[in-house]
């Protein structure tokens, strides 16, 4: 069962100009019924086993982006799935402590709430059961429960998160899963052209955009599986591309002729940001993947029906392009930090030694602020960062919890920390 939390309740929590997705595409009609159908809703689901709330979305920031997580203490979730990358990582396979690589692409987290199960392959049933799958890889962040739980538990002011969130202090495995994923949920696809578009700015997109939605829901068959707010209906399909061992969904239903190849359908928000393409990251530009689908893939029995040669013109490509590149939204996504922070005054400590998420300290007299942040940064990542450093305040961290340690970790091109000055 799921309850589904409105924009209204949500409002005071995500940053203006983020929208929600995603309700099921209607069949093929008018083109009114048709642009209404990629409409967003106004709510995001969350399961009754996981409701949501601030506390906890705010312990699952500081989790996401806390490098605790990995055994070497380099890398996070915030590693595969950057803000400034539209929550993925830029790369054709992700890369863990193992600097080999993994054998897939890290997917975008954007709008990733309503689609379940999760994973390229389908391997997670929902948000809670997919964190503790990176963090124990051993290619991916390498890390054991018992060494988790014990770093996390020895930083007093994780043990006051835990309490605000849960109402004790108590750090498990199903707490740890649960924060994680209530931040996760709050991860939401900003607004695109677009979306301006279909509410009634007829200048919001070109007409070769235009052409292109039309090509989209017609000729070219997409929506047949990106469909509805978030372009993706969540399903697996075999596109006609991989190969050999590469079976994808298949590993879990052996028998299943259709499943053998099929991979999880991803979200089209943000798409022109997050090249490469594919599960694989085989397929480098959107041109590269209109051809691939021009051509039709592998005619094999698993290959989807609506995988065929679609015969389109030079021109009719380059509308699809420009209709795929009207789903970027203005600003990359990010996810919201509640205003009231998790921790309080007291549990944060005076300014000297911590960062507080509220009003700063004043200043000794003759002293003159520094801006800490640059204009074009998100404040809601400041803000997080400032309480991951309260988090681990003591009175001679060890070296990766300084502030210079953390300045290198996170350097630019990387927004989450670069916007912040950690030596003033």
């Amino acid at each position: 069962m799921r309850l589904w939390v409105s924009l209204t309740l949500l409002a005071a929590v995500l940053p203006v100009g983020l929208s929600l997705a995603l309700t099921p595409a209607t069949a093929p009609g008018d083109p009114a019924t048709i642009r209404a159908s990629y409409r967003r809703p106004d709510v995001v689901p969350f399961p009754s086993s996981n409701p949501y709330s601030e506390a906890k979305s705010t312990l699952g920031q500081l989790l996401f982006f806390d490098p605790l997580l990995s055994r070497s203490k380099t890398h996070s979730c915030a590693s595969c799935h950057r803000p400034s990358l539209s929550w993925a990582d830029g790369l054709p396979r992700a890369i863990g402590e193992d600097p080999k690589g993994l054998p897939i692409r890290s997917p975008t987290l954007i709008d990733v709430a309503f689609f379940e199960p999760l994973g390229w392959d389908g391997k997670f049933k929902d948000l809670e059961s997919v964190a503790f799958g990176p963090i124990l890889s051993p290619a991916n962040l390498n890390m054991t429960e018992p060494e988790l739980i014990a770093r996390l538990s020895a930083i007093p002011g994780y043990v006051d998160a835990f309490t605000h969130a849960f109402g004790d202090g108590a750090i498990t495995r199903p707490r740890i899963e649960a924060s994680l994923a209530t931040f996760e949920r709050s991860i939401i696809a900003g607004e695109a052209p677009f979306d301006r578009w279909i509410k009634g700015d007829d200048t919001a997109i070109s007409k070769s955009a235009q052409h292109g939605f039309e090509l989209f829901n017609g000729k070219a068959r997409c929506s047949a599986c990106h469909s509805g707010p978030s372009f993706s209906d969540g399903s697996f399909q075999d596109i006609g591309t991989a190969k050999g061992h590469d079976i994808g969904r298949g590993r879990f239903f052996p028998t299943s002729a259709k499943l053998k190849y099929a991979f999880k359908t991803p979200t089209l928000r943000d798409v022109a940001r997050r090249a490469p393409y594919m599960h694989d990251g085989s397929v480098a530009t959107l041109e590269d993947v209109i051809e691939l689908y021009n051509k039709g893939g592998i005619d094999r029995p698993s290959r989807s029906p609506d995988i065929k040669p679609l015969s389109l013109t030079a021109g009719e490509k380059n509308d699809l392009i420009a209709f795929l590149q009207t789903l970027t939204a203005t600003a990359p996504p990010v996810a919201g930090v509640p205003k009231t922070a998790a921790l309080t005054s007291a549990q944060r400590g005076s300014e000297r030694g911590s960062f507080s998420t509220g009003a700063a300290a004043p200043r000794p007299a003759g002293r003159t602020r520094r801006s800490r942040m640059r204009p074009h940064r998100s404040r809601v990542s400041l803000r997080a960062q400032r309480t991951i450093l309260s988090c681990r305040r003591g009175p001679t961290p060890p070296r990766y919890l300084r502030r210079s340690t953390l300045r290198t970790l996170y350097r630019p091109p990387d927004p989450i920390l670069s916007g912040f000055d950690y030596d003033s």
